[in-house]
């Protein structure tokens, strides 16, 4: 008998991975203190996440696009995600990624992890410098509820088989239309609107989470 597809969407920073993507490109411009605020304060709920990205980013602008590809090797990829992905693998499931962040750091994470899909912002790049803009809509709150429900019809699961995993504020919309959402680490508004909270940074707490766990 063949088990019903499921999918399991996360977001990036401080759920998949341990950084925030924009704060380690901060870097390079000066501006970390200046970008950390205000991620922490749209996180929190306390900003809209478009307009923040949009202030963050505009930050950024002058950095080399070879500054911003070199911090794909800072990233730390958050303890048990391997063993996530080959588990929910195992038992037919999918795994994917929706981010806040940035396809110029995702693609290659993503590709490593063995994901099966991935979404993220991009940035605006002319003759090799951030120009402070955002190419394209902006991945916030509502596109990733999206992200979510396109996937699942793509991959044909029903939406009460999806599991949207998150700790910021911008993931509450893919939280709201799964049938399970995991608050991991997350920030407390986050954790009073999921069906499970896991404090504890180690992905290996879904695979149990999930009945999948050995």
């Amino acid at each position: 008998m063949t088990r019903a597809p499921f999918l399991v969407l996360l977001d990036v920073d401080s759920t998949l991975i341990e950084d925030e993507v924009i704060e380690l490109i901060a870097d390079y411009a000066g501006v970390t203190a200046q970008v950390t605020e205000v991620t922490e304060r749209a996180m929190a709920g306390e900003l809209d996440f478009e307009e923040s990205l949009r202030h963050r980013v505009a930050l950024l602008k002058g950095v080399s696009a070879a500054d911003v590809a070199s911090v794909v090797d800072r990233v730390v990829v958050t303890d048990g995600v391997p063993e996530l992905v080959s588990g929910v693998h195992a038992a037919g499931g999918y795994v994917a990624a929706v981010s806040g962040g940035f396809h110029e750091i995702l693609d290659d994470l993503a590709a490593r992890l063995d994901l099966d899909r991935w979404r993220a912002n991009r940035f605006e790049i002319i003759e090799g410098r951030l120009t402070g803009r955002v190419s394209g809509p902006i991945i916030g709150r509502e596109a990733k509820r999206d992200t979510l429900l396109e996937w699942a019809d793509e991959l044909g699961v029903d939406p009460s088989r999806t599991i949207a995993i998150g700790d910021g504020a911008n993931d509450l919309g893919m939280m709201s239309a799964a049938g399970l959402s995991i608050a991991f680490d997350a920030k407390p508004v986050v954790r009073e609107q999921a069906h499970v909270s896991l404090p504890d940074r180690d992905m290996r707490q879904v695979l149990h989470v999930l009945g999948l766990a050995g």
